[in-house]
């Protein structure tokens, strides 16, 4: 019998008070998806959901009466969150779709842990285990969690049609969890679903999207993505720029011990261009954040390998180090990536790596003087103030920052 009771996080005494909770007084509860699965494949288990035969008011109503705390989270779609010492586990009524419409369905609740099951995308997130640790499989899901193969239950475009999202999610947990090829028939599926990816909202796209950028090794999916039309779709900036960086940068993460990151990824496969880039911010909804990050990347110039430090600084301060850096981590990847059949490109690598690490300790010094100054030099509030204040902060910078005070008020003066 497949088991996930040795698991640590099956001991949590919060879900054995839950288990107790939902299981009595003729009510079942299961853990279900993603412990299970991540568990089963030798991964970390985080989030705890669970699936229950009782309805949303009773999960709620038995909490509050254990002292539990319960929060509404998604009462109408049969979800209650309960917090136990600050941990949450999502608590969800067994359901089955009513109608579906590509974007979201209408369920019924149920009691049916079958119907439940198939109405699931994906076999590998709708396993089930019991208050024993018991792995009930209802999709032929384990077989596919031993070849890690990322498969839709039932008919691929069927479930597809009934959200195309899930064009996105066979993707991302492909990333994450498949091994080889994808499944041919849920490849196929995404591939005639692609033009209906227009039809779900920015922020359901660039979630999934942001997910897959994050697993560790995002290359194939990419890959497979673009050989289905489904990456052109959702990122067409990406089509004439590809997704070659992908496999040197994710090399470089490793060796140089950099957590992947989903913006820096995305850098490396679109144009550093300020206009594309923020028609791309705009259509995905970027927070923004994210939205400045690729504003800087774009805005800043490119890093001569063998620029002096006194002039990288003057470039730092100029334009920032935040989109700097972007540039130097793109460039060194795709420098160390060429040294594996080039060892003459090491010294530009070495180069590379001192400027990176020059940018990320930059902190930008503060010009000594301020608008204050120049009005007290008896210059009248207006335009002027600014300018005579850009022509001593251009002369600083351009002397490496070592004028002091005293010699900017005597500049100004003279200027005055």
């Amino acid at each position: 019998m497949t088991s996930v009771a040795a698991e640590a996080w099956f001991a949590q005494p919060a879900l054995k008070r839950i288990f107790d909770l939902l299981n009595a007084d003729g009510g079942e509860a299961r853990v279900v998806g993603g412990a299970v699965r991540n568990s089963l494949m030798g991964l970390d288990a985080s989030d705890i959901d669970m699936a229950t035969t009782l309805l949303p008011q009773e999960v709620m109503k038995r909490a509050e009466a254990a002292g539990i705390k319960a929060v509404a989270t998604g009462i109408d779609h049969g979800t209650v969150t309960l917090i136990i010492g600050g941990k949450p586990f999502e608590v969800t009524t067994l359901r089955q779709d009513v109608e579906t419409n590509g974007r979201h369905a209408e369920v019924a609740f149920g009691t049916d842990w079958k119907v439940d099951a198939k109405r699931r995308d994906l076999t590998i997130n709708a396993l089930y285990a019991d208050a024993r640790g018991a792995v009930i499989d209802l999709v032929d899901g384990l077989p596919d969690i031993e070849s890690r193969t990322v498969r839709f239950i039932g008919e691929a475009e069927k479930r597809v049609a009934e959200d195309y999202l899930r064009v996105l999610r066979f993707f991302r947990f492909f990333a994450w969890y498949g091994s080889g090829r994808p499944d041919a028939g849920g490849l196929r599926a995404c591939a005639r679903a692609r033009s209906k990816l227009s039809s779900l909202s920015a922020e359901r796209v660039w979630s999934e999207l942001k997910k897959l950028l994050s697993a560790e090794d995002p290359g194939r999916a990419l890959l497979w993505m673009r050989q289905a039309g489904v990456l052109t779709e959702v990122l067409p900036e990406s089509e004439k720029w590809g997704i070659d960086a992908i496999p040197g940068l994710v090399a470089a993460e490793r060796v140089f011990g950099w957590a992947p990151d989903p913006l820096l990824r995305l850098a490396s496969i679109v144009p550093p261009d300020n206009e594309r880039l923020g028609e791309m911010a705009k259509r995905l909804r970027l927070s923004k954040t994210e939205a400045s990050f690729f504003t800087a990347w774009a805005g800043s110039p490119a890093v001569p390998v063998t620029i002096a430090d006194t002039a990288f600084d003057r470039m730092l301060y100029r334009s920032g180090a935040a989109g700097l850096v972007t540039r130097l981590k793109l460039a060194l990847a795709v420098a160390r990536q060429k040294t594996e059949n080039d060892p003459s490109q090491l010294p530009e690598v070495a180069r590379l790596k001192r400027l990176l690490a020059r940018a990320e300790a930059w902190q930008k010094p503060v010009l000594p003087v301020s608008g204050a100054d120049v009005l007290e030099a008896g210059v009248p509030a207006g335009p002027r103030v600014r300018e005579l204040l850009q022509t001593l902060e251009d002369g600083w910078v351009d002397g490496n920052f070592n004028a002091d005070r005293a010699t900017l008020v005597a500049r100004l003066k003279s200027l005055v």
